[in-house]
């Protein structure tokens, strides 16, 4: 076991013939370029352990300061990227189906938090452990069932810590069926009324269950995510803006860039050209409305 408050390094060596299921390495390993030029469009679900430096880290375009004992929580699909003083962190990278069999919820884990006291030090000592046994275990296939119980106990231990995540409202259970509804469908469509279709209910219970949640209409919340995906495809990627929209379900470039204009307040050109920036205050930052609960960091 490595001594508690110590991390090891944590990568594998260069030329591995395939991404690992689980895996450890840097947060340095993630940057797209030198600086974090420009986000970076994760592949995988990733913890990051902060352990040296202050600086920002932006998920989804939201800032979210970072010191030792920050951790993130970050999904797959999402964008990342880290502005300001130099941050030293330790990066837990898996694949959706890893935990696969294994009674333990991911998502419960909210987007930011500040590890503090034992709990800092008993997470500091499981992400070293799963270190050291994806270094020394690379490529064995025995040791998968390690890695995969070493996972998720790492991720059980981080959604039992306290939390000030709001008390469940009556609402919320209807409000997460629709998000993964719109996860499923937001290529596709944005009319609600084919979301309550498909769930077996009203227009009116899906708004009602979406301003509880979260304030905003349900129209709000499926045209927010579609913004979103746009938001993260024109910073991550390279890819025409045209067919950017038709990927969204945009028939017509014009029709997409009205609306990009219109929920994020600049064109798509516009928020691509400004990438190699960090996220200015009056420019987009899109909102996530699949995670009502754990919110995206601290207020």
């Amino acid at each position: 076991m490595v001594p508690s408050g110590q991390l090891s390094p944590a990568s594998y060596p260069t030329g591995a013939p395939c991404p690992a299921e689980i895996d450890t390495l840097t947060l340095g390993d993630l940057a797209p370029g030198p600086g974090w030029r420009r986000p970076v469009l994760l592949e995988r679900e990733l913890l990051v352990l902060t352990t040296g430096g202050h600086g920002t880290a932006e998920v989804d375009f939201r800032a979210l300061p970072c010191r030792p004992g920050t951790l993130l929580r970050v999904h797959a699909g999402q964008v990342l990227r880290c502005t300001g003083a130099h941050l030293d962190a330790t990066v837990v990278r898996w694949r959706a189906d890893a935990l696969r069999g294994l009674d333990v919820d991911p998502d419960a884990i909210p987007t930011w938090l500040q590890l503090a006291g034992e709990d800092e030090d008993a997470v500091i000592t499981e992400v070293s452990q799963l270190s050291v046994d994806c270094q020394r275990h690379h490529g064995v296939p025995a040791a998968r069932a390690l890695l995969r119980h070493q996972l998720a106990v790492l991720l059980i231990r981080l959604a039992l810590l306290p939390t000030d995540r709001p008390a469940p409202r009556a609402e919320t259970a209807t409000f997460h069926r629709l998000c993964r509804e719109i996860e499923r469908g937001y290529q596709h469509t944005r009319r609600v009324e084919d979301y309550a279709d498909r769930l077996g209910c009203s227009v009116r219970t899906l708004t009602r269950a979406c301003l509880a949640v979260t304030g905003r209409s349900a129209k709000q919340v499926v045209d927010e995510r579609v913004a979103l995906q746009a938001s993260r495809l024109l910073a991550a990627t390279d890819e025409p803006i045209a067919r950017i929209g038709r990927r969204l379900g945009f028939s017509e470039p014009t029709n997409f860039g009205r609306f990009f204009t219109r929920e994020v307040g600049v064109s798509p050109g516009s928020f691509r050209a400004a990438r190699e920036q960090p996220v200015p205050g009056p420019v987009i930052r899109p909102r996530r409305p699949a995670d009502p609960l754990t919110g995206a960091g601290p207020a």
